[in-house]
């Protein structure tokens, strides 16, 4: 069996991570992966950069090895985890290229793993513009931009998400940086006494303001968006497994009641934090607030509570990226549009910054070089810089970056050419949501791409997860 996994970044590791660990018996198969980036196996987030762009999440949910929790863990080893303690957090946040280091390490292990068992591995530097089915029907072919064109039984897209948007139509306009990454590059070109406003109060925006300072900016800067609401603040890990907010419980709800309602899940966290001696409706009245709390204010109070024991948010954090992409498919669509309806406070608490990031932020305010600007409306080129419009009124900047979040299930720009000869060819459509979805059993989606997915960005776990049930697929095809 031939399979074709186009795109090398995290979800394509996990697939052959998975693909390694798992059970093929003394059937052997060819993989070959479609990569054209020098950066193999780290994708768009995990590349070269500055060491101030962090890992936004501790070890033990960042494993790309599904079901493994330490597996990260052990690749960083004592030494590297005691260089990079938070001591905020008490865990080892490592610089995201980094991490980067640990998936191509882990991907290179693999497919010496699988040659080792007798398979065939070839990584091709080149990028696949088109798949669609042999002249027969009987396999697949794709081809590279070069023109050549490679069979395959199986394909894979682990093409990762998209790209920022430019909502205020910026795009040409000097001083407007539209993708913030790598900052290494970015952020270089950003005059050191400029006033900077960033689009977008999200991690990204966190990133770009964090590591401007770090390269010792001295200008003012703005986080600039709609909402004006921080992300939340990562606490302590306890330990805490969920015993009730579980796939399990999530699947045997749904055998049960023949589906699962958002009501059926917030009893599971209603029934987790009964367990935990925890008050449900305290909890609720806490989360909810972020939306009207003033931000430094908030940013103060949930840098306080780090190491707060109460277990509610860290099951909430946790269980978006464990258990939320698999509830979400089995919501009625009344439920996703409710969930829909609080989308920044869901992304914000599902996506936390760590706690070093958050205590750089709150000394900027404090120091008054931060400001953040709610209901922003219109931003504008103005002569020799920009006029941001919000609802407490104008500000002036000579430099805007982009670091608002991709849209979920958005394709990269990239990869559109190859998603037009999937549709054309009928081997996928499109969700109506968002995303593709395979029309053919041959064609496999794995990561942010993935239709039918929850607006909440996929983070490690919910990938690792996807592409373990892709490799037991095509295991099971191949041993079939």
């Amino acid at each position: 069996m031939r399979i074709a996994i186009i795109g090398g970044g995290a979800a394509a590791v996990g697939l052959v991570d998975a693909l390694a660990v798992g059970e093929a018996g003394s059937a052997a198969g060819e993989v070959t992966v479609f990569e054209p980036s020098p950066h193999l196996w780290r994708g768009r987030p995990y590349g070269p950069d500055l060491d101030s762009v962090l890992v936004n999440v501790p070890p033990v949910i960042m494993s790309i090895r599904h079901l493994d929790a330490g597996h990260y863990a052990s690749w960083l080893g004592p030494e590297r985890a005691a260089t990079h303690l938070d001591e905020l957090l008490g865990q080892p946040l490592v610089p995201r290229a980094l991490y980067g280091s640990y998936l191509a390490d882990t991907a290179e292990a693999a497919l010496a793993a699988l040659r080792g068992r007798g398979w065939r591995t070839r990584v091709a530097a080149a990028r696949v513009v088109a798949a669609a089915r042999s002249g027969g029907g009987a396999g697949l072919r794709v081809r590279t931009e070069d023109g050549h064109e490679h069979p395959a039984d199986q394909v894979v897209l682990c093409v990762g998400g998209g790209t920022p948007q430019d909502h205020y139509g910026l795009g040409g306009a000097a001083g407007f940086v539209a993708d913030p990454y790598p900052l290494a590059y970015t952020l270089g070109q950003v005059p050191a006494e400029a006033d900077v406003a960033v689009i977008g109060s999200g991690l990204s925006a966190v990133d770009v303001v964090v590591s401007l300072t770090a390269r010792g900016h001295a200008g003012r800067i703005a986080l600039v968006s709609r909402s004006g609401m921080l992300p939340h603040v990562w606490q302590r890990p306890l330990g805490h497994r969920p015993v009730h907010v579980t796939v399990e419980r999530v699947e045997a709800l749904c055998r049960e009641h023949g589906g699962v309602t958002l009501d059926d899940l917030t009893g599971l966290l209603r029934a987790e934090l009964a367990t935990a001696g925890e008050d449900f409706a305290q909890f609720a009245a806490e989360v909810l607030a972020a939306g009207s709390e003033e931000p430094v204010r908030r940013l103060r109070r949930q840098l306080a509570a780090v190491g707060d024991p109460r277990i509610g948010r860290r099951v909430l954090q946790e269980t978006a990226h464990t258990v939320g992409p698999y509830a979400w498919r089995l919501l009625p669509e009344p439920d996703r549009e409710r969930l829909r309806g609080h989308y920044r406070l869901a992304t914000g608490l599902a996506s936390p910054m760590v706690p070093v990031n958050a205590a750089a932020l709150l000394r900027l305010f404090e120091a008054g070089q931060l400001t953040m600007v709610a209901g922003v409306r219109k931003i504008e080129a103005a002569e020799g810089g920009f006029r941001v419009r919000g609802d407490g009124g104008d500000l002036n900047a000579d430099v805007v970056v982009n670091a608002v979040n991709p849209p979920p299930q958005a394709v990269p720009r990239a990869a559109e050419p190859l998603v037009t000869s999937l549709l054309t060819d009928g081997l996928a459509v499109l969700h109506p949501s968002g995303g593709l979805v395979p029309a053919d059993p041959r064609l496999h989606v794995v990561g942010d791409l993935a239709g039918g997915g929850s607006f909440i960005t996929s983070g490690i776990p919910g990938v690792a997860a996807a592409a373990a049930r892709s490799a037991r697929g095509l295991l099971a095809t191949l041993t079939g």
